[in-house]
């Protein structure tokens, strides 16, 4: 399998993950256009996208999903009320009934070669979801917009070699930061996003692997930047014991695509 992120970060996000057989979208939260080039950027045609899996209806996961599911006819997989929601969003235009695919937590599907498995996260939407997805032996683990999380989580995300985790502000920064204070309430609250500091304890108890890949994600532009999620998180990691030989950690990039993540830079 292979995952790279077109665009990661509070202003928006879309994930490319695939196999052989299959191109898939995690979320459209930037433009059509953004997508297209980012997707070329990859040598991935646009048409060959099989399915976009939304994890909720918050703009910055959503704003090019009419436009990209209308050019491309392409179906779309969220549980009823995100969906219920993002259909009302007249900003998105219309979408045909036919394109929507409703999932439920806990229930896997399968697309292709990837079977997929939407599970509930604690975040201030409708019915979020995160998404594993695995193939043959190979598993990739997405899990941002988390306001906390569980053991649940933890039994979801166990196991996978390629781990995409929200790493989304450095507290500090958010607390002297010109936010009003009900909206960096929304934010440490259990229903907004996780820390540095928390997503470095969350990524410690998922280490199981040797090589494992660890991908920060979802970075506030405002409360955050990737050098101190990386520092945060590695210093974390080490100061718990953890060999930095054990894993690889890079940070995704707001509004440029990533490198390609595979198998193979995974395998022992």
């Amino acid at each position: 399998m292979k995952l790279c992120t077109i665009a990661s970060g509070s202003s928006g996000n879309c994930i490319f993950v695939g196999s052989e057989r299959t191109n898939l979208l995690v979320d459209a939260g930037i433009s059509a256009k953004k997508i297209e080039y980012g997707l070329n950027r990859i040598d991935i045609n646009p048409d060959t996208i099989q399915g976009i899996l939304v994890t909720h209806e918050h703009s910055d996961h959503v704003s090019g999903l009419g436009i990209m599911a209308r050019r491309y006819h392409i179906p779309i997989y969220a549980t009823y009320e995100t969906a219920m929601a993002f259909l009302g969003n007249k900003s998105l235009g219309d979408i045909s009934d036919e394109l929507i695919n409703y999932v439920e937590a806990d229930k896997p599907f399968i697309i292709n070669d990837i079977s997929i498995e939407p599970f509930s996260t604690s975040h201030d939407a409708a019915n979020p979801v995160c998404y594993t997805m695995k193939m043959d032996n190979e598993k990739v683990g997405i899990a941002t917009d988390l306001g906390k999380y569980d053991d649940y989580i933890l039994s979801k995300l166990d196991d996978s070699d390629l781990l995409l985790i929200e790493a989304n502000h450095d507290i500090n920064m958010l607390m002297v930061g010109k936010y009003p204070y009900y909206l960096k309430q929304r934010i440490l609250g259990d229903r907004g996003h996780l820390s540095n500091d928390s997503s470095a304890e969350l990524i410690s108890k998922l280490l199981k692997k040797k090589n494992q890949q660890i991908i920060l994600a979802h970075l506030s532009k405002e409360n955050n930047y990737e050098e101190l999620a990386y520092e945060t998180v590695l210093c974390e990691l080490t100061r718990l014991g953890t060999l930095l030989s054990d894993f690889n950690l890079s940070v995704a990039r707001r509004d440029v695509p990533s490198e390609m993540f595979t198998n193979k830079q995974i395998s022992p």
